[in-house]
């Protein structure tokens, strides 16, 4: 028998039939006329070569066939029906549910963490998993092993979703007896020395080896095309330490400024937040998935979420 030959509803029918014993009593309980259950039982007889239905007095039995097949149909149906059934709701107050989020350390402590408390607080089961974009590769994000990424990001694949949770300006951050504060010009910025932040990306960062601008992100793409280079002085790998190298030295720290109103406001360490002397394009942190994950209830519950945090 050719499946593709085959109108599934019939089995639908046959189901009920053999429930009912009865052609009046299936029509009623499937809203079909007489006469097209009548037809559905004669092309269900063709098709498995065996009457199915037999009348024995007043009422009509089920034969030998039949009984055989009816444990079989209702395991059929009932896969069918599990696989046709749209998922649930996803409901955070009764599931026990894990999510997987890449943040580097700025984004954990400005965004994630109120967004971790909150979730804690009113949701016992879910849980969620912090992973640093350096133990991230870009196919576990695609494979769905990783649910979301949060960074800023350049060139990802088009199949990939993405949704804008904030840009941000550049800024400069320097101990507030910085020269910087009080001669904000772009000759005072280069006469400086300053620190480099890693870039944002998926993957371990291989040691720094060329340092060409262009090679260095968007600060210093952006000094490159006013025809100028910066004075590097620390390669730095971690937010956290931008206080301490910054209080009571002559280092600059050119950062998204919500990242440095997140530092000053995050130590005692007198700081002080200045423009940058020259222009550069605001930078956009996104929230990146993949379309695995795209129709999940659960991810799509969590992506809201983040988005009242922001």
């Amino acid at each position: 028998m050719n499946l593709r030959q085959v109108d599934l509803n019939l089995l639908v029918y046959l189901q009920v039939l053999l429930e009912e014993r009865s052609v009046s009593a299936a029509a009623n309980r499937l809203a079909l006329t007489q006469s097209a259950m009548s037809n559905a039982l004669k092309r269900l007889r063709d098709l498995f070569c065996d009457p199915l239905l037999v009348r024995s007095g007043s009422t009509m039995m089920c034969t030998e066939k039949a009984l055989a097949l009816k444990p079989q149909l209702e395991q059929f149906l009932n896969v069918a029906q599990a696989i046709t059934t749209q998922e649930h709701e996803f409901t955070p107050t009764t599931v026990s549910h894990t999510f997987r989020i890449m943040a580097n350390e700025f984004l954990v402590a400005s965004l994630l963490v109120p967004f971790i408390r909150d979730v804690v607080s009113r949701y016992p089961g879910i849980k969620i998993d912090l992973i640093h974009p350096s133990d991230v590769t870009l196919s576990e994000l695609e494979h769905g092993q990783v649910d979301i990424a949060i960074d800023r990001f350049t060139r990802m694949p088009a199949s990939f979703h993405q949704s804008t949770l904030w840009r941000d300006n550049y800024c400069c951050l320097a101990d507030a007896q910085h020269r910087i504060h009080t001669h904000l010009d772009i000759d005072t910025y280069l006469e400086a020395a300053h620190i480099w932040l890693n870039r944002s990306g998926f993957g371990p960062e291989p040691v720094i080896k060329n340092r060409e601008p262009q090679k260095l992100g968007w600060v210093d793409q952006a000094l490159a095309q006013q025809g100028h280079r910066r004075n590097i002085a620390v390669y730095a790998r971690h937010h956290s330490l931008i206080a301490d190298l910054c209080t009571q030295s002559t280092l600059i720290a050119t950062l998204p400024k919500r990242l440095a109103e997140h530092i000053v406001g995050s130590t005692r360490a007198p700081l002080a937040i200045s423009a940058v002397p020259f222009p550069i394009v605001p930078i956009s942190v996104s929230m990146l998935w993949s379309p695995l994950m795209h129709h999940s209830p659960a991810h799509s519950w969590l992506r809201k979420q983040l988005q009242t945090f922001v």
